[in-house]
């Protein structure tokens, strides 16, 4: 736990960034303006539960699960349109989102790159082409057992999440150099 001078605590990830990350990818860009230099904005924590059609339990599971991940209160999202095949009608609630910013996003990536990736069964690091092409990444997890914060007993079903980073770097390889400093493990 990193602390500031007036007591207030800082992320571990967030001191490492100002430290090292940002000097470094300043050097490696050659970029003369500290504003210039890419830096994560956001975390987005997505989880589709298409068996809330018939069974509504299964989504305040879900909302549960991610709450306890992520450690900030999840929405549920609805349906933008119908789909008779899915039995699905526009407005029901069909899935669960939460949007990290700040500390809390920080302490996710920390956890998520130092402690649930490598718990991934045959881990061989994540896909470096998962980019949008705007410096974005989304990285899909098929289990959500990964994360240490969920009970592997109390669980109904394993469920798989998407992850998306959303960074403001102009290029995917500015964005990858970006994550790499942070330590996201990326396949060779």
């Amino acid at each position: 736990m990193a602390k500031k001078s007036d007591g207030k605590y800082v992320p571990r990830l967030k001191t490492m960034y100002q430290e090292k990350i940002l000097p470094d990818l300043m050097k490696e860009l050659s970029y003369k303006n500290v504003m210039q230099v890419p830096k994560i904005e956001k975390i987005v924590i997505s989880m589709g539960v298409g068996g809330a059609i018939g069974n509504k339990k299964l989504l305040d599971v879900a909302v549960k699960e991610i709450t306890q991940i992520t450690g900030q209160k999840a929405v549920k999202t609805k349906a933008r349109k119908s789909i008779a095949n899915f039995k699905l009608r526009e407005g029901m609630e069909i899935g669960a989102k939460v949007t990290l910013r700040g500390y809390h996003m920080y302490e996710f990536l920390d956890r998520l790159v130092n402690i649930a990736l490598p718990r991934v069964k045959d881990f061989r690091g994540v896909s470096a082409k998962a980019f949008d092409g705007r410096g974005n990444y989304s990285l899909g997890i098929k289990e959500q057992i990964i994360f240490p914060e969920i009970n592997f007993d109390e669980i109904e079903a394993v469920t798989g999440m998407n992850i998306a980073v959303i960074t403001s770097a102009q290029s995917d390889s500015e964005a990858r150099s970006l994550l790499s400093g942070f330590g996201m493990p990326f396949a060779k």
